[in-house]
């Protein structure tokens, strides 16, 4: 019996005959409008913080650097609104929101 093989691209954005990600793909990740840019700086930032104070490491994908107040919701990012938990509960917690 043969294996079937799994498309690697499925949900990448990318066009696997082009090997180069789809126009929908490359739309949403650099022509973002000014608020998705200023989230996603500012969720770099806190990351970097962690970072530099040694509570997470670079490309650690299992921890996330979660505010205790949103940044949506006048949170900021000091190192007093910072935590690093782990991915899985992150997730649960924005689902409860």
């Amino acid at each position: 019996m043969e294996a079937k093989k799994q498309n690697r691209y499925a949900g990448t954005g990318y066009n696997k005959a082009q090997q180069k990600p789809s126009y929908k793909a490359y739309k949403k990740a650099y022509n973002a409008s000014p608020e998705e840019k200023r989230k996603r700086a500012a969720r770099n930032a806190a990351r970097e913080s962690a970072i530099k104070s040694g509570k997470v490491k670079r490309g650690d994908r299992f921890k996330h650097v979660d505010h205790k107040t949103p940044l949506s919701k006048g949170g900021s990012n000091n190192k007093s609104n910072l935590q690093v938990i782990s991915a899985k509960k992150n997730m649960r917690k924005r689902e409860k929101e």
